[in-house]
């Protein structure tokens, strides 16, 4: 019950705060843009990993206020001394709210996401193991349109979101028993730069 209510006042003051100052901007129709993405994952963890540099892309469907957006992202790295090659592909659907309207358009952004992680061997019998994450996300960014039919954006994500009655949220980041643990904590997180050509 009480992890309800703290999803539910979470997700209302985010909710809220945004459609007090949301204002309505020009429709920008479908776009397919490609991006890149720096992504860490375990913030909680005793050693201090470094971010890792995805490449992927997106298509957006914006109306005057609202867009949704689905992503996907790739990185794949070889380890020689554990003869393994590690490909990782989170894909993402987002729903955005724009918050201005004009060239200048900063957005929040949230929805769910599916990580999946494929181990192979790199010598010896073909041999993978598949694996597949759910968690949710929200950040926010801004995309700045270089006329009517191309925009470039940016924006921060803080992933695998923890909704979780716990006494000591994971990460601390966006709430992280921030007003009294209303929002939620999270696992990881991803810088993104991308380009869209809308038509």
């Amino acid at each position: 019950m009480r992890s309800t209510l703290r999803r539910l006042a979470g997700i209302a003051l985010l909710s809220g705060a945004g459609l007090l100052v949301a204002a309505p901007v020009s429709a920008q129709g479908f776009g397919i843009g490609a991006r890149m993405a720096w992504i860490r994952n375990d913030v909680d963890a005793e050693v201090d990993a470094d971010s890792v540099r995805f490449i992927g892309g997106h298509i957006r469907l914006s109306s005057q206020r609202f867009g949704i957006e689905v992503s996907m992202d790739r990185h794949t790295e070889e380890f020689d001394l554990l003869n393994e090659k590690v490909t990782e592909t989170p894909i993402q659907a987002s729903l955005l709210m724009r918050l201005a309207k004009g060239s200048f358009s900063p957005y929040l952004l949230g929805g769910p996401g599916w990580y999946k992680r494929k181990v192979e061997v790199i010598e010896g019998p073909e041999l993978s193991v598949s694996s597949t994450e759910f968690g949710w996300h929200a950040g926010g960014g801004v995309e700045v349109f270089l006329g009517r039919h191309f925009g470039i954006d940016a924006d921060y994500r803080y992933t695998f979101l923890d909704f979780g009655d716990d006494e000591d949220p994971i990460g601390g980041g966006i709430g992280g028993g921030v007003i009294g643990g209303l929002l939620p904590g999270y696992k990881g997180s991803m810088w993104t730069v991308g380009a869209t050509v809308y038509f």
